[in-house]
């Protein structure tokens, strides 16, 4: 698997920013295989403790000691040139390789590498083949960016020829990779502080598709907008999929209580099997319908699909049953981007509830800024708003864009819509104001989970 890598064998390979979803996962994989695994990170972590647990030798704190005895450096893309780890790997000659390139190294060893990538969905999608290919016991190695029951968290180290892993198009990083199916998705604009325009998106994913050999397969949504040159341009198998176009289309829809779907798979009119989906909306049929194309690719059988399938509750963080406190639902979801939370907000909206309340953090300035219309637009199913200060993440504030902005927005579109500026506001707010029937839902990529975990908590 890692032939290419054994030279590091005896130093330590160390990963800057090892406290992140997916270099922590790399840096398990590397563990199992008895490499020697470093690494630091800004701050201590459940994710860094689990590490160390493990052998890893983990340095709060980026500082040129850290990477002295190092073989090899592996870096994520928020790392900027001038990290004090960095430059001293350059100092004293020390390769560096970024995430995407040495996932890709990974990848490289296997002969069914499964990339599941697109602008939303990815995480869902790569649990839900994760169930799958578990229960047809093809014991995959897998890489997903969230944690995952099934796997105790988000990396599982297998010992077949396949390998499942998300892959992001953040950077143009998963043009490093070597898909054998490659998913798309959807082409979505995000991403903006990288992509010029959506146009700029979809060449790039262009470029994913022909990266797949001509005895591959592309997985794609037929009725994505965007999707035409893609199919055009891809030189390997086509499979598609969707609700009123496709090869593989899901017929005779209905929804539960919960809003979970359930459907009939057909292939060319033909009937193939029922399924009964256990996580709610119509995206996430179609998260499921993707999911189902690989598997029949993988010639897994229809009971194992839909044992797969049906198994899956949902990823930590994507529409996740947090509890319940005076007949009061909290669901968390990581929706960062405009389509992500419509998506969210139509699912809780068929959800049992009185009112929606949708506590929104929004993640970073630039895609606050580059979408900021598209913002304005996507609460519409939330009976209540109430914004958070944005995360800033990997950025600084500049002043030119604000939460309370977004709010003024809101409001003039006449939409119940409050600013807070602390968690701790907004904690109160919600003991002051919600009633039995309620439903919470705290929604972003940043922390603002922990406002219903403390809900609930205190």
């Amino acid at each position: 698997m890692l032939l290419d890598l054994e030279k590091y064998k005896d130093k330590p390979i160390h990963f800057i920013g090892i406290g992140g979803i997916s270099m922590s996962g790399l840096a398990e994989i590397l563990l199992e295989k008895n490499y020697i695994v470093s690494g630091s990170d800004m701050n201590k972590s459940n994710i860094t403790d689990k590490l160390e647990s493990i052998g890893a030798k983990v340095y709060i704190g980026h500082e040129s000691k850290n990477v002295e005895h190092a073989g090899l450096i592996v870096y994520t893309a928020a790392i900027s040139e001038d990290n004090p780890e960095i430059l001293k790997a350059k100092e004293l000659n020390i390769p560096l390789m970024d995430r995407a390139e040495f996932l890709g190294k990974l990848m490289k060893g296997h002969k069914y590498n499964i990339a599941i990538s697109g602008t939303h969905g990815k995480t869902t999608t790569t649990s839900m083949i994760t169930h799958i290919c578990l229960k047809a016991d093809l014991d995959p190695t897998i890489l997903v960016g969230g944690d995952l029951d099934i796997i105790n968290g988000n990396v599982r180290t297998g010992k077949s020829e396949y390998f499942i892993t998300e892959a992001c198009e953040y950077k143009a990083s998963f043009l490093k990779f070597y898909p054998y199916i490659g998913t798309i998705l959807n082409i979505d604009a995000d991403h903006l502080d990288y992509y010029k325009d959506i146009q700029d998106i979809q060449d790039t994913f262009v470029k994913f598709a022909k990266l797949i050999p001509q005895e591959g397969y592309l997985v794609a949504y037929a009725e994505d907008p965007h999707m035409e040159p893609v199919l055009h341009a891809c030189n390997a198998n086509i499979l598609t999929y969707g609700i009123d176009k496709g090869d593989i289309i899901a017929k005779n829809i209905t929804y539960n209580e919960r809003a979970c779907a359930s459907f009939d798979v057909f292939q060319n009119n033909n009937k193939l099997f029922s399924v009964n989906l256990n996580v709610p909306g119509k995206h996430n049929l179609l998260n499921s319908l993707s999911s189902i194309c690989i598997a029949l690719i993988l010639d897994i059988s229809y009971e194992n699909i839909k044992l797969g399938i049906e198994s899956f509750g949902g990823a930590h963080r994507r529409f996740e049953l947090k509890g319940t406190k005076n007949g009061i639902t909290v669901i968390d979801d990581y929706a960062h981007h405009p389509t992500e939370i419509k998506a969210t907000l139509k699912a809780a909206k068929n959800y049992p509830h009185n009112k929606v309340i949708c506590i929104f953090q929004p993640h970073t300035y630039t895609r606050t800024i580059t979408l900021f219309n598209e913002f304005t637009e996507c609460f519409y199913d939330a009976d209540e708003i109430i914004l958070a200060d944005i995360y800033a993440a990997r950025e600084k504030d500049t002043g030119i864009v604000s939460s309370l902005m977004l709010g003024d927005a809101l409001r003039l579109k006449n939409l119940n819509c409050k600013n807070f500026h602390s968690f701790k506001e907004i904690l109160t707010y919600l003991n002051d104001s919600l009633n039995e029937g309620d439903l919470v839902l705290t929604v972003g990529a940043g922390d603002v989970y922990k406002i219903g975990e403390d809900f609930l908590n205190k």
